[in-house]
């Protein structure tokens, strides 16, 4: 591996790991060590694709990739150009997301630009994500796999294959990327509300001044909230989980300053839960 600080640019927690992604599931061994069987059957079944396996790291691993730890977050990615350039480089390539630490993830090399054009030296544009939500993060160290971050492998998908329920854990002795209280955020701030009350708290802020973004529920949406913007959300989770940073950074470029929005909780919607929370968490003050 080079030895290129990817932490510099985003201003990434260097305590957290890094995920290192490989060309192909025949080089998980170059990278990692102990690979359980339910370790080795989540590759076969999911690679390339979202699902990212927390691993005992192997040597040729450095400690600066693991936040310290032993363990190694390892991934296949399923696009071409990501591909191809793996297997041009003939290693692993380990980077955190192209966007500032903490803020909302890219989906689209814009909005790659629009944050770090003056910091990197170009952008490798593969088109917009298909997926939308970062990569499922599942720790195999042991012979019971548990979900340290969903993501675009669904919890009902990964036990379909293992034949047994999945824990989703508030927290991990595994550090991984997207655990911070405080995570995915746009500059407004995200209220979290039954779907029943997104109307009723988004028109209270706007009657109370703020700009208020909307996310109203699709069952909703011939209602004509009074608000300074709204994202329709769509029915469908895939739809809904590619367009997430999109709706949120474009609530952003409106000028909003709080945004409402409710949880779905099955399929993908497990992910984008867990980014909305993120969102709308406690942050700094300094």
């Amino acid at each position: 591996m080079p030895n290129r600080d990817t932490t510099a640019v985003p201003n990434r927690d260097r305590n957290c790991g890094l995920i290192v992604h490989i060309g192909g599931a025949e080089h998980l061994d170059d990278w990692v060590e102990d690979v359980p069987a339910t370790g080795r059957l989540l590759a076969e079944h999911f690679w390339p694709g979202p699902l990212t396996l927390v691993l005992r790291r192997g040597p040729r691993v450095p400690l600066e990739a693991t936040g310290g730890l032993q363990t190694v977050a390892v991934r296949v990615p399923d696009h071409p150009v990501a591909l191809a350039l793996l297997a041009a480089f003939d290693g692993g390539v380990t980077a955190p997301s192209a966007n500032r630490f903490g803020s909302v993830s890219p989906t689209t090399a814009d909005h790659v630009c629009a944050e770090l054009a003056d910091a990197v030296d170009f952008v490798l544009d593969g088109g917009p994500c298909e997926v939308g939500v970062e990569s499922t993060i599942v720790d195999a160290t042991g012979d019971v796999p548990t979900i340290l971050r969903p993501g675009g492998v669904t919890r009902e998908d990964l036990e379909a294959v293992l034949g047994s329920p999945l824990a989703v854990p508030s927290t991990s002795r595994v550090r991984v990327p997207g655990q911070h209280p405080s995570h995915y955020a746009p500059r407004a701030r995200v209220v979290l509300v039954e779907p029943e009350k997104v109307i009723a708290e988004a028109e209270l802020a706007h009657e109370l001044g703020h700009q208020v973004g909307v996310f109203l529920p699709a069952a909703f949406a011939d209602y004509a909230v009074k608000a300074h913007a709204v994202v329709t959300v769509p029915e469908s989770m895939a739809a809904y989980a590619r367009g997430l940073y999109g709706f949120l950074r474009e609530l952003d470029r409106q000028e909003c300053d709080l945004m409402v929005a409710s949880l779905p909780e099955e399929g993908l919607g497990l992910a984008i839960a867990n980014r909305l929370r993120r969102a709308a968490g406690p942050r700094s003050t300094v």
